[in-house]
């Protein structure tokens, strides 16, 4: 699995603790992550959690990450911004049950973590142990275990509710305003991490229109 890790500008100055963190979890059990900053709040290339959520569309609508990980202060700003767009089902996770039970549950491609509210002492290890409880399992397998059948049947409805409810990601990126949208993917890094990974040649295209 590719992760993606992206962080916005009220805490960015935290960014390395969470990419060391991630690492430290996902990359024994063989996924990859991909740090798309920001990696300290004096970037040149600035993020709001508005523009969390159009890169994180843009990254896993291209299929170059499977999985997102983000968040600002209190999470939710980028929860919603994430989910704003097509392809996209982002929880907000908070502690280990939460993260555990949104894999196992909702089997979403994205998590928005609170990046301030509550971070005091002991916040890497509960940021550790979310990462575990997010890995532990093959997601969509359903808590408590008799619910799964249900749970499932319900993912796959909300998936199809999506379809309708929101225009492609083409679209949207033509629709956007330009600057917000050129401005989440100015990263110093996005171009390497996304072209090397992209698996839709007409989303490499907009993108490279959107570069240009």
């Amino acid at each position: 699995m590719k992760i993606a890790l992206i962080n916005e500008n009220s805490q960015a100055a935290k960014n390395a603790l969470i990419e060391k963190t991630l690492r430290s979890v996902a990359e024994p059990l063989g996924h990859e992550v991909f740090n798309y900053g920001m990696y300290s709040a004096d970037d040149a290339a600035q993020l709001t959690y508005v523009q969390n959520g159009i890169l994180a569309a843009i990254l896993l609508n291209s299929g170059a990450a499977d999985f997102v990980v983000t968040g600002c202060g209190t999470g939710e700003g980028a929860m919603l911004a994430l989910n704003a767009f097509p392809g996209v089902l982002c929880g907000h996770i908070v502690d280990p049950t939460d993260a555990y039970q949104f894999t196992q549950v909702n089997n979403g491609n994205a998590i928005a973590l609170p990046f301030a509210k509550g971070w005091g002492w002991g916040c890497e290890l509960n940021l550790q142990y979310v990462f575990e409880k997010l890995f532990a399992e093959e997601w969509g397998g359903g808590y408590p275990k008799e619910r799964a059948v249900p749970e499932q049947r319900n993912k796959k409805i909300l998936d199809e509710v999506k379809k309708v409810t929101h225009n492609d990601m083409i679209s949207i990126l033509e629709n956007l305003d330009q600057d917000l949208v050129k401005g989440a993917i100015a990263g110093e890094k996005f171009s390497e991490y996304f072209f090397a990974n992209c698996k839709c040649d007409k989303m490499a295209e907009a993108v490279k229109k959107l570069l240009a």
